[in-house]
């Protein structure tokens, strides 16, 4: 199945510039596969949006087709063919 990611401003440096990813992810692939699968393509990226123990950083939200992923199942959610992930890092400052 297919998986569009959509990638902000900020992190495009670590995806060659790209604004929109098409991955090719398993059948019911998990947020956690498809970010597996993400990161064997793009490490610089992984780094970015998960830390050491592969938890993703509490800095970073992740929407599926339009919610927020920790308040569906974490890395657990399943995906479908079609549909959209869209990352955010949270901005701070003053």
């Amino acid at each position: 199945m297919r998986v569009v990611v959509l990638v902000p401003g900020v992190l495009r440096s670590a995806v060659n510039g790209n604004a929109k990813l098409e991955l090719d992810v398993a059948d019911a692939a998990t947020l956690g596969a498809t970010l597996d699968a993400l990161a064997a393509q793009y490490p610089l990226l992984d780094r970015r949006l998960r830390d050491e123990q592969s938890a993703l950083r509490r800095y970073v939200n992740f929407y599926v087709d339009g919610e927020e992923c920790r308040r569906l199942s974490g890395t657990d959610t399943i995906l479908h063919d079609g549909c959209e992930l869209q990352v955010l890092p949270s901005v701070a400052g003053g």
